[in-house]
């Protein structure tokens, strides 16, 4: 029984972000790695450990990087490798850009050398999560491809496999019990209901039950009631949000020149005030300005002045 319960007076951040997502799944702690572990076997539909993160460039306290990426690159015990990743703000090219990441990953893998073949390839996954729209017709949210011809009915029994999860489709699996959900469906109903006050209850339900769930949920209540890595997250979040903006309005006016203007103009500002959030929290918490200096890259002189 999970000693992890969220109250009326939590407010977490909301893992459906890209950032927060990797930022509750890549820490290097055992509640993160379990729950990450939990997650994959949960959406690939048996056991399986993460034994390692192998592609998490950059870390995810950087907040100088302007080519963030939020995916987690990791590779099971057994060798198999797996990325996973939350796309809460999809593109209308999603499923191409699947297809061609999931055969990346596949391809990546070292066979070169006297005593490897073919056989010494591992399965591979790319998982995405879709938190918004509808990519599929049918009303299923999962769904997990491979190679297949549909005239002939007949699987390629391939090693690569793209599985999504449309959280969008979901909604009235909130109302299942949950003991008669799986643990997939668990899942798809904590991402899509963690933040709606309104389903506590039946959250808290799915963490008492889910021993993945509840890592998870113990590493997210960490990061939510940490005022300087709260204000880390929403600056990124802010950074994704502002630059989407100005992208829709840009496109709308037809303004090609304004739009790289204001794009690098959002970038330099949206960075900067979020470097500067978080060194007045780290300050007012009595952190020495040599500390502050590491995690915001801001000079020493800016920092005394704020």
């Amino acid at each position: 029984m999970s000693i992890i319960q969220f109250t009326d007076d939590d407010d977490p951040v909301d893992i459906r972000f890209d950032n927060v997502f990797k930022a509750v799944f890549t820490r290097d702690s055992p509640a993160s790695m379990g729950a990450l572990s939990k997650l994959v076997s949960a959406l690939i539909e048996r056991e399986v450990s993460v034994a390692a993160i192998t592609a998490n460039e950059p870390p995810v306290d950087n907040l100088n990087d302007r080519q963030i990426r939020f995916d987690i690159n990791c590779r099971a015990e057994n060798g198999e490798y797996i990325n996973v990743e939350m796309s809460f703000y999809p593109r209308r090219y999603e499923l191409v850009r699947l297809e061609y990441h999931a055969a990346k990953l596949f391809t990546g893998q070292g066979i070169r050398g006297q005593e490897k073949s073919y056989n010494n390839l591992k399965e591979t996954y790319q998982i995405t999560i879709l938190g918004n729209d509808r990519f599929f017709p049918d009303d299923e949210f999962y769904h997990s491809f491979e190679y297949y011809d549909p005239v002939n009915e007949t699987s390629l029994r391939g090693k690569s496999r793209i599985i999504t999860l449309e959280l969008s489709k979901i909604g009235k699996l909130v109302e299942k019990p949950v003991q008669g959900r799986s643990p997939r469906e668990n899942w798809a109903v904590y991402f899509q209901f963690l933040t709606d006050r309104s389903k506590r209850r039946k959250i808290n339900e799915i963490v008492e039950t889910e021993e993945g769930i509840a890592m998870a949920s113990e590493v997210l209540l960490n990061i939510s009631r940490d005022e300087i890595e709260r204000a880390r997250l929403f600056s990124e979040e802010k950074y994704q949000l502002d630059r989407q903006s100005e992208l829709v309005c840009a496109k709308e006016d037809g303004l090609q020149e304004g739009l790289q203007k204001g794009l690098e103009r959002g970038r330099e500002e949206g960075l900067e005030k979020g470097r500067e959030e978080i060194a007045r929290k780290a300050l007012d918490e009595g952190a020495s300005i040599e500390f502050v200096r590491k995690i915001t890259g801001l000079s020493a002189e800016e920092i005394e002045k704020l």
